[in-house]
């Protein structure tokens, strides 16, 4: 006969939307690498609040840093692509800064 276990759990998974200059932004500040970002941190801010959640934080730049390289790439490479099209007029100035 099968046996079921059945464990409860209680999860939390987010999506969230951020735009390219958001993205260049996290990613430039994921770059100072998690131990000089907690550092800088903790010497300015103090660690009362971020001590305690700073796994996650560091798991979260370490994602950070994981994805978001390849997709402004292929965004500079598709936007490098469109501007070399022939007879497209005009300069790109950066990314939008909307949120």
């Amino acid at each position: 006969m099968a046996e079921i276990i059945g464990r409860p759990n209680v999860n939390l998974d987010l999506t969230f939307r951020i735009n390219e200059a958001e993205a260049r932004a996290l990613e430039d500040l994921a770059g100072y690498g998690d131990d000089n970002f907690i550092k800088a941190f903790y010497e300015k801010l103090g660690k009362c609040y971020m001590e305690k959640h700073e796994a996650g934080l560091r798991s979260f730049l370490c994602s950070v840093r994981k994805f978001l390289p390849s997709y402004l790439a292929a965004l500079d490479e598709a936007r490098k692509a469109f501007l070399s099209l022939p007879g497209r007029v005009g300069l790109y100035k950066g990314p939008e800064t909307k949120p």
